[in-house]
């Protein structure tokens, strides 16, 4: 592969990616908590499992819904003071789940969360287009995606151990009042992004919306966004009741799983993004995705297994799966114009919410649990199911990397 020159980084871009680093780790803490709190969350307030599944899902459609709503209006505002309102927001839903006592409070809690929280993400994406050139993306995008590994290595286990000590709300209360302090740093220390403003040209909301989704270019890169989510969604709900009922791990064994797995992306996700701007990010994609589907069919696959070997087969199906998501970002933050960015990222965001949402249905109705006890089964069939829908991202992928090369080739010439 062709190595390529990539930028150094300046002092305040290093802030930048701190700030947005931090800002990521507590929302995506926020997302991931309910899963391993699940079981004590539901003998607290007395939930069935099908009600914890919409309280769990309600954040990720209200987070959608939201990144519809406001595609039209992102790019007519300094992309501080929008980073800074929806945080706000996320920071009063974490704050009412922290003091939830029922289901309906619950989930009303999860609606406003996810109503703020969801758009963080593509306001995060749009400050780095803005602030960072394209040969820098990659690193940028490994460092603020390792909100990700360490919310398992950090949020996660001490997450659990203050809601196991004090009660889950606990949990939610902890989150909150660190994001209040990320808040105040946000006000104080990024600087305003207005070059976009005044770009549209004079069209309205609705209209900047619509001609963000009826441009080819787009809508080849949102397909992209939204096979990818769905693959990856289809085993992340399960993947803790495959692990006690399929492969035998106990429930004191996960938070160690979960921490190792998490230690793991720390190392994998800057390595990637540094790979990334060095070679072409579609064939780092591509080698990603490739290592992804061969563990995924091995891992699905097994019975009980020793905790040292799942620990292992993780690790190595990690690797593929947080690979993809380094380069396809930078790949898929460089397809919108300048103008565009807002809207395209907060489209992106939740056409990536909603198909995950999609990807949990559809897993829920391929696999079937005889009794809470009972191993998974069927979990084979949806990992042959992953397998073809990465197949149709790859191919997807491509059609971004021509998009974004003929869009550079054109604007150097």
């Amino acid at each position: 592969m062709e190595s390529i020159a990539k930028s150094p980084l300046t002092g305040y871009q290093k802030l930048v990616i701190f700030i947005l680093a931090f800002t990521q780790f507590t929302v995506v803490l926020d997302f991931m908590i309910m899963s391993p709190m699940g079981d004590m969350l539901m003998k607290a307030i007395d939930l069935k499992p099908a009600q914890f599944g919409v309280a769990v899902s309600a954040y990720a459609f209200s987070a959608g819904v939201s990144g519809l709503l406001t595609a039209g209006f992102a790019d007519r505002f300094d992309r501080k003071k929008l980073l800074l309102f929806f945080y706000t927001g996320f920071i009063i839903g974490t704050f009412l789940c922290g003091f939830s006592t029922n289901y309906t409070m619950l989930v009303a809690a999860r609606v406003v969360t996810g109503l703020f929280g969801g758009v963080i993400g593509s306001i995060s994406m749009a400050i780095i287009t803005d602030v960072f050139t394209l040969d820098q993306r990659g690193r940028v995008m490994g460092f603020v995606q390792m909100g990700f590994g360490a919310s398992q290595v950090l949020g996660i286990p001490i997450g659990l151990y203050i809601g196991n000590a004090w009660g889950w709300q606990s949990a939610f209360l902890m989150i909150a009042i660190l994001a209040v302090f990320i808040a105040i740093l946000i006000a104080l220390k990024l600087r305003s992004i207005t070059e976009h403003i005044g770009l549209q040209k004079n069209k309205s909301a609705l209209q900047h919306l619509w001609s963000t989704f009826t441009r080819r270019d787009y809508r080849i890169g949102f397909l992209a966004t939204a096979l990818l989510s769905i693959g990856g969604f289809m085993m992340m709900p399960f993947g803790s009741v495959f692990a006690v009922n399929n492969l035998h791990i106990t429930h004191e064994q996960l938070p160690q799983l979960f921490m190792i797995s998490g230690i793991a992306s720390l190392v994998i996700m800057p390595l990637v993004g540094w790979l990334s701007d060095r070679f072409d990010k579609f064939k780092i994609f591509a080698i990603a995705t490739t290592w992804m589907m061969i563990m995924v069919l091995i891992y699905t696959a097994l019975g009980p297994t020793p905790f040292v070997l799942v620990v292992v087969l993780n690790i190595l199906m990690m690797m593929g799966i947080l690979s993809r998501v380094t380069p396809s970002s930078a790949l898929v933050s460089a397809v919108p114009d300048k103008e565009d960015r807002g809207a395209f990222m907060s489209v992106s965001a939740s056409l990536q919410q909603m198909s995950g949402g999609i990807g949990a249905i559809i897993a829920g109705m391929i696999i079937v649990q005889q009794t809470p006890e009972s191993p998974l089964e069927h979990y084979t069939t949806m990992g042959y199911i992953v397998v073809v829908i990465s197949i149709l991202t790859i191919v997807m992928m491509y059609s971004v990397s021509k998009i974004v090369k003929r869009k550079y080739v054109n604007k150097i010439t």
